[in-house]
């Protein structure tokens, strides 16, 4: 058997545990396996060189660079985790536990990295939201942006997702161009070290992006300022400590906390016994009583179910629970592990006891039960346990406590009011999920518990096929909850991103934002190119670049055919007296599309060039009406370039369509992909 001596990774150098260092105990076996910590760190060194090495490394690289990273890395450990599934093993975890650590972090790289070549500007500075007018005029503007923190991400993880939870912390801080200093849990850092060790190794990463502390922090958080951020998982208990240090309070340095969360699930008052959706409610309940032995954050610990339904429920769920393998996580033919160690486990029990002195075990007696091919006695193993709530309403310990294992309770509720209520009653959780085909239940729920939830999970018949599970966080979406699970909003795509800059709004002339921002805006200066723009590629092609158009008349004749040709006769176009009778036309108008159609016959050039395709548009308004006998000119102004490929890339283009006495009658913008020759 190895013995994992895990070491900490400070300002560059790899140091080992001290004399004083915590063992590290096999959740199958009970023996220790390893040691970590015992030394506090140097934590000043670590600050600084993450503020001065780490974090400028980071930001000479802009979004699209450091999404380039992440997949760089994802695509890096994907290729090694064999390596990670064979050490999570002595942590409790199955496969299909280390499919979701491992595969479920390693995914959420790619995510974010995908996230930030789409949805994130090719440059260092993020806009957030359209510019404001600010005067008459437009010579003076505002406009929100965002620019990294220049400290450090503190990413404080908790023991049951030693790879997935460092993972989905480091993307969002890694794109927007912030260093991390990790500290994992130290009953399964040896899995979080090795990761680390890989992503060192694979060479991506500036110095000092990454740092680790395995066992105490010190006095880390007494060195935090105003530009660093605590990111934390975790016990309630904990977060509440940790926040309340002064000298974070002091400097207001952000802390964002995903706690304790007493997650609740509704069957439906539609879902009777037979329905698609009251199979799919007790299939989902026992794989979150089960997976990772319930020892997830958003696991269903209440189960809410028509008092009519609670007998044929408990007794679909118990007899999936009884089939349940529990064993050595080795096995193939083991379904659920031991908890993460034996102290997990007598904290488990210990609160399975306070649940049931309001509730009525239902099944798992923890002195009665068998371990496929280990000794049940010797680590962190505990069947799982159904409890019977029959007065839910004057329960406390079912609604306060959390045996973070795989133990759960029923609860009654006599109508969707009452279920809503008792959801409720958990004062603030990460998931709430609803099982249900009726649009009204689900619009009722979401209106009446949406207060108190960070996630409503619906699955139904018509979405269960490709439904990712109610303990299922992705990254695209919002990972936190208000109240007692923390007020935090890890992952949910971009936002996460967000909280590791700052918001500032600028405000000045059009020409001040678009060099802060990197982006033309209405009223900066325009230049010409020394031919036509279609004719330029990518690189060659400047932010502010203009063409002008000649003017095209728009006839009568032009209108009749449009509509004939496309079958669009509406009023407006066809009908003098009834057009006039509109508030909105002065009689008879062009229609909208002729207008887009006039307007690229007007900057479009036809030859082959570096254009290679036209991907849409955005923001279309359609401001002033245009009568037969006007004349349209069209204003076409290079607004921004994203490369996409070292082939092409993205030009975005503000197309103006003013008339005859210069009054704009349509604007939007043009997305072309243009090759990047110069």
């Amino acid at each position: 058997m190895t013995f994992h001596r895990v070491e900490s990774f400070v300002a560059g150098q790899w140091i080992g545990p001290g004399s004083a260092a915590r063992p590290i105990e096999s959740a199958i076996t009970g023996a220790v396996i390893g040691e970590a910590g015992g030394a506090a760190p140097d934590t000043g060194l670590m600050l600084d060189y993450a503020r001065t090495v780490g974090g400028p490394g980071l930001r000479t690289a802009g979004f699209h660079d450091r999404a380039r990273m992440l997949k760089a890395l994802a695509q890096y450990l994907d290729a090694r985790k064999d390596g990670l599934y064979a050490l999570s093993f002595d942590t409790g975890a199955t496969r299909a536990d280390q499919r979701i650590d491992i595969d479920g972090g390693i995914g959420t790289l790619f995510v974010y990295a995908a996230k930030g070549r789409r949805e994130m500007p090719d440059g260092d500075v993020y806009l957030d939201g359209p510019v404001e007018q600010l005067s008459r005029g437009g010579s003076f503007l505002g406009q929100h942006v965002c620019t990294p923190l220049t400290g450090a991400a503190i990413q404080i993880n908790a023991f049951n997702f030693p790879v997935w939870g460092m993972l989905e912390k480091l993307a969002p801080a890694f794109l927007a161009g912030v260093p991390a200093i990790v500290k994992p849990a130290t009953a399964t850092c040896q899995v979080t070290e090795a990761a680390i060790r890989l992503m060192l190794d694979a060479d991506i990463l500036p110095d000092g992006a990454i740092q680790l502390i395995a066992g105490g922090t010190g006095d880390l958080l007494d060195r935090l300022g105003a530009q660093d951020l605590v990111s934390f998982t975790g016990s309630a208990e904990t977060a509440i400590r940790l926040r309340a240090t002064p000298n974070l309070l002091e400097n207001g340095t952000r802390f964002i906390a995903e706690q304790d969360s007493l997650n609740a699930s509704i069957l439906g008052p539609d879902a009777a016994p037979g329905t698609p959706e009251f199979d799919l409610f007790v299939a989902e309940a026992h794989r979150e009583m089960t997976a990772k032995a319930g020892q997830k954050c958003t696991a269903i610990r209440r189960m809410l179910v028509p008092e009519p339904v609670v007998e044929p429920f408990q007794a679909a769920l118990a007899a999936r629970l009884r089939d349940t393998v529990i064993g050595d996580p080795r096995r193939d033919d083991v379904a659920m592990g031991p908890l993460v160690s034996r102290a997990q486990r007598a904290d488990v029990l210990d609160k399975a006891a306070r649940i049931g002195a309001e509730a009525t075990r239902l099944l798992g007696d923890p002195d009665a039960f068998v371990a496929r091919g280990a000794d049940a006695a010797a680590g962190g193993f505990v069947p799982p346990m159904l409890f019977l709530c029959a007065d839910p309403d004057g329960a406390a310990a079912v609604h306060g406590t959390e045996a973070f294992g795989p133990v759960a309770t029923v609860l009654p509720y006599r109508d969707l009011d009452h279920a809503i209520a008792l959801g409720n009653r958990g004062q603030g959780s990460l998931a709430l999920s609803l099982f249900t085909r009726d649009p009204d239940t689900a619009r009722q729920v979401a209106l009446g518990a949406g207060a108190w939830h960070g996630r409503l999970y619906i699955n139904n018949r018509d979405a269960a096929a490709e439904a990712t599970g109610h303990g299922a966080p992705l990254p695209h979406m919002i990972h936190g909850g208000p109240g007692r699970a923390g007020g935090g909003e890890e992952l949910g795509g971009v936002r996460a991103v967000l909280h590791h800059m700052q918001r500032m709004a600028v405000q000045g002339s059009p020409d001040m934002l678009a060099a802060i921002g990197g982006r033309w805006v209405p009223g900066a200066a325009e230049t010409e190119g020394p031919a036509h723009p279609f004719r330029r590629g990518f690189g060659a092609l400047q932010i502010g670049e203009t063409l002008w158009s000649e003017p095209r008349d728009v006839t009568l004749a032009d209108i009749e055919h449009f509509a004939e040709f496309t079958g669009d006769r509406f009023y407006a176009h066809m009908d003098e007296d009834a057009a006039a009778a509109n508030p909105f036309f002065p009689g008879r108008v062009a229609h909208g599309y002729l207008l887009l159609a006039f307007a690229a016959g007007l900057f479009v050039d036809p030859d082959p060039g570096p254009v290679l395709a036209n991907t849409g548009l955005d923001n279309l308004r359609f401001q002033k009406p245009v009568r037969p006998g006007d004349a349209i000119r069209v204003r076409l102004t290079v607004k921004a370039k994203t490369r996409r490929t070292d082939a092409y890339g993205e030009v975005r283009w503000h197309v103006t369509l003013v008339n005859q006495a210069g009054e704009t009658v349509a604007d939007y913008d043009l997305m072309t992909m243009n090759a990047n020759g110069h």
